[in-house]
């Protein structure tokens, strides 16, 4: 039911473009952005897809490395994954934008493993541009840092409640029994298992046929296995990554807006969430604007609370601008 994610996008006025790589994304008012009005790129979570995603502003959604209609890549590494992301905001730019603009600012807004790329990309680059753009601010959705998501599984709730996170770094255990449970009602039971208890935003987070897009992608072997490696990933070089980061004082300098579900993410962080990406994960809490969101709200925020996310987003990209080059 791919089409249904494109002709969604159709509908809001996004283009498609597919990179020479091969990652699909949809973009809409390139030619719009300046230093005033950065490039949004929205990075979706697992296990979802591009469908996730908008904002009325200059965006760039693409579907991640392997997941969607996107092709996989070979190195799964966020920052990796993170690259390829940029290198395809560029071609699109490039082909619709307007030329006169080299390069607008971007600010990076991910949730869930979108979230995780955003901050692996701009904490290795630090405040230097990436393929001439300028990475402004960080918004990112509902997670702690991977190794303190690491840390804090010291427990039976812990370990069952995030199951996932060791169960798909098993690659060559998990591919075979998802896809003999089934890759469409394997993505369902995750995204029923973290979702919240509104019924409101139940309603929401199912609307538009959501469900029917996530299930035909994860139907798909090649999905299932580059989300795997995903995992893979985050278990082993992103944890390496991300404690060299530490060990060479590298940090997330850019403003930060960390939007979560009190009644998910907080949960299960053991401390308050604006103190987990306090130091040594970002320069401190003068950076971080935390916007807790309850109310049964759950993991898929900007679905099953878009109104709230959205504002949230609006509220604090206006100061952003005198960050701008």
């Amino acid at each position: 039911m791919a089409h249904i994610q494109e002709q969604k996008f159709a509908e809001l006025g996004l283009q498609k473009v597919t990179s020479n790589k091969g990652i699909v994304s949809y973009y809409r008012s390139l030619n719009k952005a300046s230093d005033d009005k950065p490039i949004l790129a929205l990075l979706h979570g697992y296990p979802q897809s591009a469908y996730m995603c908008d904002i009325d502003k200059p965006i760039f959604v693409p579907d991640l490395p392997g997941y969607g209609n996107s092709a996989p890549t070979d190195q799964h590494d966020k920052v990796s994954v993170g690259l390829r992301v940029i290198e395809a905001l560029r071609e699109a730019f490039d082909n619709g934008g307007d030329t006169a603009v080299r390069y607008p600012p971007i600010v990076l807004i991910g949730h869930d493993r979108g979230a995780r790329v955003a901050d692996a990309l701009h904490v290795s680059i630090g405040k230097a541009d990436v393929m001439g753009f300028h990475i402004i601010g960080l918004a990112l959705l509902d997670i702690v840092p991977g190794l303190y998501q690491w840390q804090i599984g010291d427990n039976a709730a812990a370990q069952t409640g995030y199951f996932h996170w060791s169960f798909l770094a098993n690659v060559s255990i998990a591919k075979p029994m998802i896809v003999a449970y089934g890759g469409g009602n394997w993505a369902e039971a995750m995204i029923n298992r973290w979702a919240g208890s509104n019924a409101e935003g139940l309603e929401r987070l199912k609307s538009g046929d959501a469900l029917t897009v996530y299930r035909s992608f994860f139907d798909r072997e090649s999905v299932i296995e580059a989300s795997c490696r995903d995992y893979e990933a985050g278990a082993t070089v992103d944890l390496d990554a991300q404690t060299k980061a530490i060990d060479n004082d590298q940090r997330i300098t850019a403003p930060l807006l960390f939007v979560y579900s009190a009644d998910f993410l907080q949960k299960r962080a053991k401390k308050p969430i604006e103190s987990v990406w306090d130091q040594p994960f970002s320069d401190g809490s003068a950076l971080i604007t935390p916007i807790p969101i309850g109310n049964g709200i759950g993991h898929f925020l900007p679905e099953e609370a878009p109104e709230l996310t959205a504002k949230a987003l609006l509220k604090w990209l206006p100061s952003l601008k005198t960050q701008a080059r």
